[in-house]
């Protein structure tokens, strides 16, 4: 048994398949350096993008999920990953380097982008603090949402090899 909790989330009003993701501005970080860049133009450099939410950085799920991801060559599929936490740009460059992690990170301190994605949270019993919840999009080039996962409990974990599947990284 786990020593913590399973909390039921609200349900999440995020984008379907077929809408269009919303577009965002934030700092793209990686190990080197980081610059704000927008969505859109991920996507001028890429047909499709992966867009991973995850907790912020030092929390288990972070971890778990970027070392998974790692693991499985994620970023060896043809499609450009980018995750998005609501953490700052040093601790995003830190973690990644620590991990030796070859993603780049959306720094989102304020939750902006999760909250336009319609799935941030409030931490429990702390007010004022939220972040994203575990989330899975692939945004093709004009925006729209091929494929998405998101989580409905804290914490939760999708199957790997069906998420594969669906996001289209077989």
């Amino acid at each position: 048994m786990p020593d913590f909790d399973v909390v039921e989330l609200e349900p999440p009003a995020n984008p379907d398949v077929g809408e269009e993701a919303p577009d965002f501005t934030r700092p793209l970080v990686s190990r080197e350096f980081w610059a704000d860049r927008a969505l859109t133009s991920l996507l001028e450099d890429d047909e499709r993008v992966v867009v991973v939410f995850t907790p912020m950085i030092g929390s288990f799920v972070c971890q778990y999920v970027w070392d998974e991801l790692a693991e499985r060559g994620w970023d060896e599929r043809g499609v450009r990953i980018v995750g998005v936490t609501a953490s700052t740009p040093y601790s995003i460059s830190g973690f990644l380097e620590e991990r030796d992690l070859p993603f780049e990170i959306v720094a989102d301190p304020a939750n902006g982008v999760a909250e336009k994605y319609g799935i941030a949270h409030d931490l429990d019993d702390m007010a004022g603090i939220a972040e994203p919840r575990l989330a899975f999009f692939t945004i093709d080039s004009d925006r729209r949402v091929e494929a998405a996962w998101v989580a409905t409990e804290w914490p939760e974990f999708p199957d790997y090899d069906d998420l594969e599947a669906m996001l289209g990284l077989e």
